[in-house]
C-alpha cells in the first residue's frame, strides 16, 4: 500500500465536495473491489472518501410494490430484508449468493452497481427489474446505465444514492458460480410483470451484463422452462477464458434460464 488521505463523509454533499477537492479521489463504501485493487497497485487514489457513515445512503423502503434501497445498504441487509422478500424474494436470494459472509456484510449494492464487474450479480438484477439508479444529480434507467466492462453512465464525481424498482409479478435468479470467488461464471435473472418479460445475463458477456432478446421473446410467448429449449444463443459475443469457453457459457445461459424460470 502507499500513502492516501482518508476522509469520513457525514453527508452526500460533503462526500461530493471532498472528492471534487482531491487530485485523484475515490469513493469507498464496502471496499470489496477498490481496496483489493489498491493492494495490487492497480489503483492509486490520492484520497478515499468513506460513504459508510452517511445516514441518507442507508436503509430499505418498500411502498406497495415500489422498492427503494439506499446505495450503502449491504448485501447481507438485502438478503435478510423481510420487506424485500415479501415482494421480490429473487433479489434477496441473489444477495445471499454473493461471495462469503464477510463480503456480504461489507459490500454494498451501490458499490457493486457502480463498479459493474462483468461477473457481478446485481447488474443482472438491475437490468431485469428495469431498475432506476438514483444519483446525487439525476435518475438513470438501468438499460442506459451499464455501458461496458467496468463502465457505466456515471460522470466523474457522480455518486449513486439509491436503487429503486417496481417489484415484478414473477422473478428469479440462477447462477453457476466460480467455486473459489463465488462470482457468476454465468448468471441469469428473469422477470415477468406489467412491462413484459425481461432476461438479463451476467458473467458471460464479453462486454459485460446484457439482456437476451431471444429468451425474452420465447418466454413472453410461453413462460415455461420448456420455452428456452429452442432458443439459439450466439456465442460470438460471449466471454471465453480459463474457466469456460464461449460455447460452454452459451449452454450455461440456457441452463440457468431454465432454472430461473422454474424457480420463479
Amino acid at each position: 500500500m502507499y500513502a492516501t488521505n482518508y476522509h469520513r463523509a457525514s453527508s452526500v454533499d460533503e462526500a461530493v465536495k471532498l472528492k471534487s477537492g482531491a487530485d485523484e479521489g475515490k469513493y469507498v463504501s464496502g471496499g470489496m473491489t477498490l481496496i483489493a485493487t489498491m493492494k495490487q497497485r492497480l489503483a492509486s487514489p490520492s484520497d478515499l472518501v468513506d460513504l459508510r457513515h452517511i445516514p441518507s445512503l442507508k436503509g430499505i423502503r418498500v411502498d406497495g410494490r415500489r422498492v427503494t434501497i439506499g446505495a450503502a445498504t449491504t448485501h447481507a441487509e438485502v438478503a435478510s430484508s423481510a420487506a424485500i422478500r415479501a415482494v421480490c424474494p429473487a433479489l434477496s436470494d441473489l444477495a445471499g449468493m454473493i461471495g462469503d459472509p464477510h463480503v456480504r456484510h461489507m459490500g454494498t449494492i451501490g458499490g457493486s452497481v457502480a463498479n459493474n464487474d462483468p461477473a457481478a450479480d446485481y447488474p443482472a438484477a438491475m437490468l431485469a427489474l428495469a431498475a432506476t439508479i438514483v444519483t446525487d444529480k439525476r435518475q438513470i434507467a438501468a438499460d442506459d446505465f451499464f455501458t461496458g466492462l467496468f463502465e457505466t453512465a456515471l460522470e466523474d464525481g457522480e455518486l449513486i444514492t439509491a436503487i429503486t424498482f417496481e417489484a415484478p409479478e414473477k422473478a428469479a435468479y440462477a447462477k453457476f458460480p466460480n467455486p473459489a470467488s463465488r462470482y457468476a461464471m454465468t448468471g441469469v435473472f428473469v422477470t415477468k410483470g406489467s412491462g413484459g418479460v425481461r432476461v438479463a445475463v451476467t458473467g458471460a458477456g464479453a462486454d459485460g451484463v446484457f439482456r437476451d432478446s431471444g429468451l425474452e421473446q420465447a418466454l413472453a410467448g410461453n413462460w415455461s422452462p420448456d420455452a428456452v429449449a429452442n432458443v439459439s444463443i450466439d456465442s460470438s459475443a460471449l466471454l471465453s477464458d480459463l474457466h469456460a469457453t464461449a460455447d460452454y457459457r452459451a449452454n450455461l445461459i440456457k441452463v440457468m434460464a431454465k432454472r430461473a424460470v422454474a424457480a420463479a
